[in-house]
């Protein structure tokens, strides 16, 4: 008989480290088979939501995985109801495609895991979590020796000084962090850019831009297209 076919699973992706060595980890696991990467961007800035991420940059990431790239278009001031209601509408396509599973790249948020299980459960598919449950030092330490390259794309000052952002993600930043700072960021201290190691065929060309102040708390760094 031949062998039985993966489960297709999109890549919910930020741009970010976590959800980078969350599909490092799947595919050294081999169970499922990835699609697409999912992406969550603000129409009026055309840019990865939270992260702040140029599209541009995005584009390059997908390019240099070897994935298909699924967008979802949101606007600067969406409410849940439509973070919710785009995210779902996106599922029933791709569960009518024959995508069966949706992977993110979340650790210990429990809330955060079941809304993302529950939304799933609506349309029939599967929340997978790569690195559930993993020590967050060990994961950051991991990270790095493995050869990924990254820099922190937003900084919430309120529990990290903006001075931070466009740091280079590496063991002096981890070293530099203040107490009670996750070294991965999981508390939405900070989130960052990935921009090479063992998963890209090439590295993301680009430049460190200004560093602005949103919404009187977040520090982003503009990273740009070379």
């Amino acid at each position: 008989m031949p062998p039985s076919k993966k489960p297709d699973v999109l890549i919910s992706w930020s741009g970010g480290k976590d959800c980078a060595l969350a599909l490092y980890d799947l595919l050294q696991d081999g169970a499922y088979q990835p699609v697409s990467l999912l992406t969550t961007l603000t129409e009026d800035y055309d840019r990865i939501s939270m992260h702040g991420i140029r599209r541009s940059l995005l584009l390059q990431q997908a390019n240099s995985l070897g994935l298909p790239l699924v967008e979802v278009l949101i606007p600067k001031d969406a409410t849940d109801e439509i973070y919710t209601a785009k995210m779902e509408a996106v599922s029933l396509e791709q569960k009518k495609a024959g995508v069966d599973a949706v992977m993110f790249g979340d650790i210990f948020l429990e809330d955060v895991r079941d809304y993302r299980v529950q939304n799933l459960s609506r349309v029939g598919m599967e929340a997978v979590f790569p690195l559930w449950g993993n020590d967050t030092a060990a994961q950051a330490h991991r990270f790095i020796e493995l050869g990924f390259k990254a820099a922190l794309a937003m900084v919430d000052s309120e529990v990290l000084d903006g001075k931070f952002a466009g740091r280079d993600y590496d063991q002096k930043l981890l070293d530099d962090l203040p107490t009670g700072i996750d070294p991965c960021g999981e508390n939405g201290e900070f989130h960052t850019f990935v921009h090479a190691g063992p998963l890209f065929h090439f590295p993301i060309s680009f430049t460190k831009g200004e560093v602005v102040l949103r919404d009187n708390r977040f520090y982003f760094c503009d990273f740009i297209e070379k």
